[in-house]
């Protein structure tokens, strides 16, 4: 039995029939349960054994099967408009090194009902939640009970759940401010979640627990390492939890090879790479960036001239957090060149958390290649390709995993990764992406990130609004919009004086038409924010290190003759 069968049986015996009928009646229409009412009178009334253990419930009433569910629930697409983008200059402007010496409609669990329900794709958006809504999920109505008398205060779990589930159509239905892919059909996985999956241990050594996906998720590796170009043989990876974890991976082996390296990363870097620094005790340099979020490869030449005694240690973004910028990786390279650093010398760890999965699908794009020196790189498996779950890979060279391996007797497998116990739901759900989209698939996917991202800029542009794009970005930044409660709305990412939208798969046009509706509505309120100081971020959108002409809104100088 299937999951959805053993979800909707489950709802049905906590429900009266009545309920039973109005539930049904409001998905599908009286007219289309017809005679699967009687049934479902008759599987309520059932006792447990019944349900549970009787051969006629796999097949279950016409009505209910999982293709007229499908054709009812409808789902919309998306569109892909074609527009182009300019490519943007670096710009000059610089600060100081700073020094860390030490001493980021639809989420979740679908109803019994629901069988594929893309809550962010389109452009419809949930309602608003009921005052009663908002009640069953506030702290006090979730908080677990320790005695019998508690427990006959708070609310029923099926009301706590339905409410919940509406939470999320709505959260869903207008995110725009972080790179969440929330387009996605994973059905036909909801019956795995009955099992245990745990991949502990390392990926290429089985352990004596046999509930794993580790076949899944050598696949998945070997995936990115042909996307990547890595010889055959010559890698090592894992799926992770989140790009944190392949960040934590890929310098916990830069400072096991190099254990008095020095770290170099922008300053626009996510912080889990500074976090990785304290964890490990490393000597860390935040290098400042270009004013379109680049590392400033010349400040990058002089720290490194300046600690040419000590191994280098360097983060390459591809993708910054907040501007979607990325470092070039070649120039990098020829800084190393230039300064006569030996490769072993140096090591290379690459964070790409969200384009790194698009670079290489983006056409006439430089490519993160491991025919080049680098060591590691992270990426991300919820953000462009989707999962109800945070994941990602982590990819090394496997010399340096050799340098963290010990045998654990009680696994019968060795100790390679972060973590111990590992979710071998996120590699299935990975693989499973990945197998249903296709490299063709993805490709699509992105050049809709892509595109849709030149309509944003414009539209914000058109409406009076500073805004930017890099060229190898979907992520536009704007200024920061003054109404505190359009950012919630819409879930902004905000730095000090800016905010951003990040354009994912489910990012429609009509979307965005909503949005930029109600940013101007904003504007006529509360005005424009000013810049906080000469080098806010607000101020360096200002930058002709961008590029381009039309999307810095100004006020103009009159000058008269006297």
């Amino acid at each position: 039995m299937s999951l959805l069968s053993r979800n909707l049986i489950q709802s049905l015996r906590k429900k009266s029939v009545t309920d039973v009928e109005t539930s049904v009646a409001r998905l599908f229409g009286t007219r289309t349960i017809g005679n699967s009412i009687g049934m479902l009178r008759q599987a309520v009334s059932t006792n447990n054994n019944s349900l549970l253990g009787s051969s006629n419930m796999q097949n279950p009433p016409t009505a209910l099967t999982l293709d007229n569910i499908r054709r009812l629930k409808s789902t919309a697409a998306t569109t892909i408009d074609e527009e182009n983008d300019e490519a943007n200059n670096e710009g000059t402007e610089h600060d100081e090194s700073l020094d860390f010496t030490s001493d980021k409609m639809k989420s979740g669990t679908p109803s019994p009902w629901a069988v594929f329900d893309a809550w962010g794709a389109g452009s419809v958006e949930a309602p608003s939640l009921s005052p009663e809504c908002e009640r069953l999920i506030s702290p006090e109505a979730v908080k677990i009970p320790m005695s019998a008398d508690e427990r006959l205060s708070v609310p029923d779990e099926t009301d706590i759940l339905n409410s919940y589930d509406k939470y999320l159509q709505q959260k869903s239905s207008v995110h725009f401010g972080y790179p969440y892919n929330l387009m996605y059909d994973h059905q036909e996985l909801h019956e795995f979640m009955n099992y245990t999956i745990n991949n502990l241990g390392d990926p290429y050594i089985p352990s004596n627990y046999g509930v794993h996906s580790r076949q899944f998720e050598c696949s998945v590796i070997d995936f990115f390492a042909k996307l990547m170009k890595a010889e055959e043989d010559s890698y090592w990876g894992y799926v992770t939890t989140c790009g944190t974890e392949g960040n934590l991976h890929g310098l916990l082996l830069a400072r096991e090879c190099h254990p008095d390296g020095i770290l170099y990363s922008s300053k626009e870097t996510h912080y889990s790479v500074f976090k990785a620094a304290r964890y490990y005790r490393m000597d860390a340099k935040a290098i400042p960036t270009l004013p379109m979020g680049e590392i400033d490869y010349d400040q990058l030449a002089k720290e490194i001239e300046r600690n040419r005694d000590r191994p280098v240690i360097i983060n390459v973004n591809i993708g910054t957090t907040v501007k979607g910028a990325v470092d070039n990786l070649d120039r990098i390279l020829r800084i190393l060149k230039t300064l006569h650093i030996p490769r072993e010398r140096f090591h290379i760890h690459c964070d790409g958390a969200l384009f790194a999965m698009m670079l290489p699908f983006v056409d006439y794009a430089p490519q993160i290649s491991f025919e080049k020196p680098i060591d590691s790189i992270a990426v991300s498996g919820h953000k462009m390709l989707g999962s109800p779950m945070p994941c990602g890979i982590a990819i090394a060279r496997k010399e340096h995993v050799k340098k963290v391996e010990q045998r654990i007797d009680y696994l019968n497998s060795v100790d390679t990764t972060i973590m111990g116990s590992r979710n071998g739901q996120a590699a299935l759900y990975m693989w499973y992406s990945l197998r249903k989209k296709g490299m063709e698939g993805i490709k699509r996917e992105v050049a809709h990130c892509m595109e849709t991202a030149v309509y944003l800029r414009e539209k914000i542009s058109e409406a009076g609004f500073t805004c930017r794009l890099n060229d190898l970005s979907s992520t536009v930044v704007l200024e920061r919009p003054l109404d505190e409660s359009l950012i919630k709305r819409w879930q902004l990412a905000c730095e000090e004086d800016i905010a951003h939208v990040v354009v994912m798969p489910n990012v429609t046009k009509e979307k965005i038409n909503k949005f930029v509706e109600e940013l101007i509505q904003c504007k006529e309120k509360y005005g424009r924010i000013p810049a906080k100081r000469r080098d806010s971020p607000l101020a360096k959108l200002g930058s002709s290190a961008w590029g381009g002409d039309g999307n810095v809104v100004e006020p103009i100088g009159d000058f008269k003759s006297a």
